[in-house]
C-alpha cells in the first residue's frame, strides 16, 4: 500500500521476558475509509512471541525500534 497518510498503528513483534523484552517493528495499519477495520501491511511474521499494535509515537527512531 502506497500512501502519504501516516499509519494509525505500528505492528511490533515482542519477544523475551520482563527483564529482557525486545520490540521489533514488523508492519503498519491504516484505517479503512469507512472507519470499519484496518488495512495491515506486515514485512515479517513472528515465529514466536506476540504481535502488538500501538499508536505511533513522535519519539520513536527512524527504524521504528523501541525498548522497554
Amino acid at each position: 500500500m502506497t500512501t502519504k497518510q501516516k499509519p494509525a498503528l505500528i505492528a511490533y513483534t515482542v519477544t523475551g521476558d520482563d527483564e529482557k523484552t525486545f520490540w521489533t517493528r514488523i508492519g503498519t495499519a491504516w484505517p479503512h475509509k469507512n472507519g470499519e477495520g484496518f488495512n495491515i501491511e506486515l514485512a515479517a511474521l513472528p515465529l514466536g512471541g506476540r504481535i502488538v499494535m500501538i499508536t505511533p509515537k513522535a519519539e520513536q527512531g527512524a527504524d521504528g525500534e523501541i525498548a522497554s
